[in-house]
């Protein structure tokens, strides 16, 4: 079976990483959190050869979902989240996108939740619930490449932030220590914004953890 490939554009003012999953030599992806311009990632895609088979997203936060629908549109993709989150998709004051004068809401086709294993084209990958940045945050481990698409839980060296609804510091720093260190130390971490890292590497660097 050829290998598992994941993919990279990022979009928005927040810089925010759109991840896409595939396997060397086949079309179907798996995409994640369409932060804006769901227009352009659809024709992007269209241009290399890839068909979005799955939308999934990590939180609801505006900055992670601003793309959905055109994406959703252009695509025919189904869109899931975890169904603690659906207060953030549905709410344009919870997921800040009032505030930032772009009201946005997501209806999903369908919620997961904590544990769940999905598979999508011979792409299989485990759901994490990691709460803390917001109350449904979650992880997307595909534990054959050893990657884990992980949101604003963890960033490099940092963590997300918890001072926007439901948001909860004390539970995000139980989220990465008993869900995301646990995974084996060479797992590769792909965070909402900025460079990717390792398991190993945050336990031995990140300050919020020492």
């Amino acid at each position: 079976m050829a290998e598992l490939k994941i993919g990279k554009t990022t979009l928005g003012s927040g810089m925010t990483n759109c991840y896409f999953i595939y396997r060397e030599g086949e079309s179907s992806v798996i995409f994640f959190d369409p932060a804006t311009q769901g227009d352009y990632i659809y024709e992007k895609m269209q241009e290399h050869g890839f068909h979005i088979e799955v939308i999934l997203l990590t939180h609801g936060h505006y900055d992670h979902i601003s793309g959905v629908d055109a994406l959703r549109k252009a695509s025919g993709a189904k869109v899931y989240a975890m169904e603690a989150e659906k207060v953030l998709l549905e709410d344009p004051y919870v997921n800040i996108s009032a505030q930032m004068h772009k009201p946005v809401t997501v209806q999903a086709d369908g919620f997961f939740h904590d544990g769940d294993e999905l598979e999508y084209s011979g792409k299989k990958c485990r759901v994490i619930a990691t709460p803390g940045h917001t109350v449904g945050g979650c992880c997307f481990y595909f534990e054959e490449a050893g990657i884990l698409i992980c949101g604003d839980t963890i960033f490099a060296e940092s963590i997300g932030r918890t001072d926007f609804p439901t948001g909860n510091m004390k539970k995000l720093l139980a989220s990465v220590e008993e869900k995301i260190f646990t995974l084996p130390e060479e797992t590769r971490l792909y965070p909402g914004h900025g460079p990717a890292t390792t398991v190993g590497h945050e336990k031995q660097n990140n300050p919020f953890f020492h």
